[in-house]
């Protein structure tokens, strides 16, 4: 079971640049992947966005890949017609407004165009300097929601050892529930008919009470569930999504015992099985 959340950072110096590679992530529905590169190292997005998907299924994750040079490789050019004509539109305007014609060097290299800078990024180089930084880094991090999503596995199963007990409760009452039924029909009977009471009477409306208040197929259905939970909890790598579906229909089958409940006893384990089933809600949301 792995974690939505996990940081790393990795920073490695080499002869002309340092480069650093960070990732984190949070919860997340989807997959939902950003990476920031430098703009010369933007075509490499899709071979460090392949590498991440393969090992990631869930969360906002947020990779930030930095290179800083250490000697600047820039070749700058002077575009000398456009300096010469910019120096003689300037005179025109000095000229016509009488001002004085000297005019400094400064001004002419100011001016657009004059003097451009260009960089011949060699990319390969780059991609491989890189890669052994980001998957380091990314092992870091896979790591670190691993560790995280261990803490989230032991704290499901203990919630979830909660609910089985709420399970168990209302098993073990079931049976209860056709004593007192049955009880409590042939009270009624007693003080209307008194020695004249028909158990065969009896017998029917005790039937007729379980079938409109038994909750034996809703436990069923409960313990498949919870066996299903604790199956992926245990087994499944990635099982987010599924334990969202699976909390979803142990829900129903609690609500129905809940609807269908007579007794102050079932009524307040119901509200116990209510409050498990949340916190192994809130807590598969966290998990990838």
């Amino acid at each position: 079971m792995t974690s939505m959340t996990g940081y790393s950072y990795v920073e490695e110096n080499f002869i002309d640049c340092t480069v650093s590679v960070e990732i984190k992530s949070v919860n997340s529905r989807f997959l939902d992947l950003t990476i920031n590169l430098p703009p010369f190292l933007n075509p490499l997005e899709s071979f460090f966005r392949g590498i991440i998907t393969e090992k990631v299924v869930r969360g906002k994750v947020d990779v930030y890949i930095r290179v800083k040079e250490l000697e600047s490789d820039v070749e700058i050019t002077a575009d000398t017609k456009a300096a010469i004509s910019y120096l003689n539109a300037i005179r025109k305007v000095a000229d016509a407004a009488g001002f004085s014609t000297e005019i400094s060097l400064s001004l002419i290299i100011s001016q657009p165009g004059v003097l451009n800078s260009s960089r011949n990024y060699d990319t390969e180089k780059y991609k491989n300097l890189i890669t052994p930084v980001f998957e380091k880094s990314l092992k870091i991090f896979i790591e670190d929601r691993k560790r995280e999503g261990e803490n989230l596995k032991k704290d499901l199963l203990e919630k979830l050892s909660k609910l089985e007990e709420c399970a168990s409760f209302f098993k073990e009452w079931q049976p209860k529930m056709e004593g007192i039924f049955k009880d409590q029909i042939t009270q009624k009977f007693n003080e209307l008919l008194g020695e004249h009471a028909d158990e065969n009477r009896i017998m029917t409306e005790t039937a007729a009470m379980l079938v409109k208040y038994t909750i034996n197929e809703e436990i069923v259905r409960l313990f498949s569930h919870l066996s299903a939970i604790k199956n992926e909890i245990e087994t499944n790598p990635v099982p987010g999504k599924r334990l969202d579906f699976l909390c979803q229909e142990t829900n129903r089958e609690i609500n129905t015992i809940g609807s269908k409940n007579q007794f102050a006893e079932v009524g307040a384990m119901v509200i116990n099985a209510k409050d498990s089933l949340e916190n192994i809600r809130e807590q598969a949301k966290n998990v990838e």
